[in-house]
C-alpha cells in the first residue's frame, strides 16, 4: 500500500479512485499519520447467491459410504 498526503490526495482524487478501482490500496495521511484508506469496492453478493454457492459445493461433495462411516465410528471408539 502506498500513502499520500491529504492535500495532494484532494488534488488527485479522481486519479486515486481510478487506481483503487484497478485494485490498488492507497492510504491518506494527515500530518504524517494514516487517516483513511481508498480501497477497491467489493461487489455486493446477495444471501441467495451465497446459499446457492453452498448448495453447489454440497452437491459436488462426495458422501461417505456406510462402511466408511462405520469404520470411522469404530476407529473413534478405540
Amino acid at each position: 500500500m502506498r500513502t499520500i498526503g491529504l492535500f495532494e490526495a484532494k488534488q488527485r482524487l479522481s486519479e486515486l479512485v481510478d487506481q483503487a478501482s484497478q485494485g490498488e490500496e492507497i492510504g491518506i495521511t494527515r500530518r504524517g499519520k494514516l487517516s483513511a484508506l481508498i480501497v477497491p469496492a467489493r461487489p455486493k453478493i446477495s444471501l441467495k447467491e451465497i446459499f446457492d454457492d453452498i448448495e453447489r459445493i454440497r452437491k459436488r461433495a462426495k458422501s461417505p459410504k456406510r462402511s466408511e462411516v462405520k469404520a470411522l465410528i469404530e476407529e473413534g471408539r478405540h
